[in-house]
Formats: C-alpha cells, sequence, structure tokens
C-alpha cells in the first residue's frame, strides 16, 4: 500500500499553469486546505503485472513497439485515487469552482506521485535492471482503446473498481494505465523515467515541477 503524506506542490502548480510562480498567502491557503481534504479523501491502490516481450497487446502502433526496442520484459500497470476523489472534485465543482480547480490540479499531481513511487518500488524489486518511463495508451499513435486491455489484464474492475467509460475514459477519472519497458542492459536517456535516476532526490527541475527532459 501506498499512502502519500503531503503532495508535490510544485508539480500541482505545474497542473494549475504556474510552475514557476510563486503562490501569496490566500493561494498558499486554499492549497494548503485542498491539499488536507484530498489526503484525506484519497484510497490509493495500484496493480502491476511484469510480462515478457513481446507481448501482443504492446504491438500496436509504432510509438509503443519503438518505445519498447532492447527491453526483454515490460510491466503492466495501473493505479487510482480512488471514487472519494472525484466526488470531493464533483461537489466543488457545485459549490467553490477554485477550490474544485485546485483539487483537480493536486489529485494530478498526486496520481502521479503514487506512480513514481510504483516505479521506484519496481526499482527496488529488480535492482539489476533498467526501465522505461512510463506510456500509456492514448501516447502518439498507441491506441487508447487498449486501456480496456490493461484493466482486464490486471482485473482492475474486480480487484480495485478501475473501469472505463464508454468513451475509454478512466473511472474513477484520477486514475492512470501504462507500460514501461525493463531491460538488461541501459535504455537511451530519452527513454528514462525520473524514478530510476540518481539524482531525483536532489532535482532541481523536479522541485520546480518540471524535468530534465530525459
Amino acid at each position: 500500500m501506498i499512502q502519500l503524506d503531503r503532495i508535490n506542490r510544485a508539480e500541482a502548480l505545474r497542473w494549475l499553469g504556474g510552475a514557476h510562480v510563486v503562490p501569496d498567502s490566500r493561494m498558499n491557503m486554499l492549497l494548503d486546505e485542498a491539499e488536507a481534504a484530498l489526503l484525506r479523501a484519497a484510497r490509493p491502490k495500484y496493480l502491476y503485472k511484469i510480462t515478457e516481450l513481446p507481448c501482443e497487446m504492446l504491438t500496436h502502433g509504432t510509438d509503443m513497439p519503438k518505445h519498447l526496442e532492447g527491453c526483454n520484459r515490460a510491466v503492466i500497470l495501473c493505479a487510482t485515487l480512488g471514487a472519494e476523489v472525484d466526488r470531493l472534485i464533483r461537489i466543488s465543482q457545485l459549490t467553490d469552482m477554485p477550490r474544485a480547480v485546485v483539487l483537480d490540479a493536486l489529485a494530478s499531481a498526486m496520481i502521479e506521485q503514487i506512480c513514481t513511487e510504483i516505479d521506484a518500488l519496481l526499482a527496488q524489486q529488480l535492482p539489476r535492471a533498467y526501465f522505461t518511463f512510463r506510456f500509456s495508451p492514448g501516447y502518439g499513435d498507441y491506441p487508447l482503446r487498449l486501456q480496456r486491455d490493461f484493466l482486464r489484464l490486471l482485473d482492475a474492475p474486480r480487484k480495485i473498481g478501475l473501469t472505463t467509460t464508454d468513451s475509454l475514459l478512466l473511472t474513477p477519472s484520477k486514475s492512470i494505465t501504462a507500460a514501461a519497458g525493463i531491460s538488461d542492459k541501459p535504455v537511451p536517456r530519452g527513454r528514462r523515467g525520473c524514478a530510476v535516476c540518481n539524482l531525483r532526490e536532489t532535482c532541481a527541475y523536479r522541485r520546480k515541477g518540471s524535468h530534465c527532459g530525459f
């Protein structure tokens, strides 16, 4: 189980469109209150499965196969913050739209943090492996419809209540499906992720809610 004590404020500000803006005291109070509400409401859950390559599910389009070049395995994963987060945001949309916008940005940052924690857990589980960054259905030409296949493979509807709508949107909405390549050799810099970078804890880019582009 992954439980966060705080949400990456810089990442939330990036979602709000102000990664390099210093919020004033009023904004900080709103961020503090919304963060506390989210941490109470969220019930983070995740599933993952490591599969050998080639895997038929990961051969669609050209972008995913290219992303996995040089990898002999892949991890297929999903994560969600739970239905209460959706409910919290929806109620605020009816009563306090500025709060709803802040909640939405914080929740987006929070689900990304959960996935980064999963990346770190995988890196600990496979210390001699090299990982690409996560690549999700809907990225590039990798079909969004494959979200259903991801969830079916992981038995996510039954195990963690994560499903898709008829329009292929995840529900609860603050959720992610993704795949990452696993290799026995270093992967190209353009396909690495923050979670397996030696500088991730001290990275100036991450503190500003950005990344180095690797």
